[in-house]
């Protein structure tokens, strides 16, 4: 049994949804689908599909296969298209996991253009604040912010993102403007969490790193909401410099605690050492570090002099 043709082949029944489409379109007959699946079930000991009169489904155990399969066979065809010299532009899906917040607003955005440069890509987009599993879930490449736990996977920088401490100017007016970060204790503070828990936001001091514990007088698990309560007056948030940069251009929140702001967090992309020769891949982290690297996603757009980090 050709290992290889036969994992094709089950990949093809999966997807197709039965045995005769799966025929149709690898341009086989059905008895030889057929027998290829059954030598593959013999083969690993266990059944993979479910048949019935009218489709199959697959088993737990062929659901797994199934993911295996599918991306090792993806692998095989981009390690195929990276070392051909007919290869002039890539072609298939390339699946991307990006945090919400700078996926909706400084990763979507930019597909449009990539897309029209490379005709035979097309994107899937998966927008998470959960850590994903490259493997599992079947993405190729994730954009990760922060310090990232050594591993096996292949990362590359491709910009900084720096925290800001803010309030509109009648909060600050009211509760008075915060001078160390131990002032924060007296404040109300608008809190991105994921996780229910104490909240601390860190800091830079002459000493060094800072951790602040704060109230969490609004709770969310969205930043967008998180400003949205700072500019209706609720009390300070801790937001990305360039999610809250035209609201400080414009007066309507302002800076606080500037000089022990932390030094910029990586922006990463984060993919399996498998495909470091992926064309698709290459393509789209030099793309976006082309257009992120050497700015702080906004900061070059903040308001009044001596307010930018």
């Amino acid at each position: 049994m050709d290992r290889f043709a036969a994992m094709t082949v089950f990949v093809k029944v999966a997807e197709a949804g039965s045995l005769s489409a799966a025929a149709r379109t690898l341009g086989l007959s059905l008895t030889s689908v057929s027998r290829q699946l059954a030598a593959l079930e013999a083969r690993l000991g266990t059944r993979l599909v479910i048949r019935t009169t009218r489709r199959l489904a697959l088993t737990e155990a062929g659901r797994l296969y199934h993911d295996q399969a599918r991306r090792i066979l993806g692998e095989v065809e981009e390690a195929e298209q990276a070392l051909s010299a007919h290869q002039s532009e890539p072609v298939g899906r390339l699946h991307v996991a990006a945090p919400t917040l700078i996926g909706r607003l400084k990763l979507a955005p930019l597909l449009p253009d990539f897309l029209a440069h490379h005709p035979g890509l097309a994107v899937d987009l998966t927008l998470t604040d959960r850590p994903v599993d490259l493997v599992e879930d079947g993405v190729d490449l994730a954009i990760r912010i922060g310090r990232l736990p050594d591993s096996s996977m292949i990362v590359r920088r491709l910009g900084g993102i720096r925290m800001r401490v803010c309030a509109a100017p009648g909060y600050l007016a009211r509760r008075g403007e915060p001078a160390v970060p131990e002032d924060l204790a007296g404040h109300d503070c608008m809190v991105f969490a994921t996780a229910p828990g104490p909240v601390s936001w860190p800091f830079q001091t002459p000493a060094g790193r800072v951790t602040v514990p704060v109230g969490a007088r609004i709770r969310t698990n969205d930043l967008d909401a998180a400003v949205a309560a700072a500019l209706a007056g609720a009390g300070l948030v801790r937001a990305p410099s360039w999610q809250v940069a035209e609201l400080v251009a414009a007066g309507r929140l302002k800076p606080v605690l500037i000089g022990y702001e932390r030094p910029s967090a990586p922006v990463q992309a984060l993919f399996l050492p498998s495909r470091l020769l992926s064309p698709k891949i290459r393509l789209f982290t030099d793309f976006l570090a082309g257009r992120w690297a050497g700015q702080e996603f906004g900061h070059e757009a903040e308001g009044p002099a001596g307010q930018s980090a």
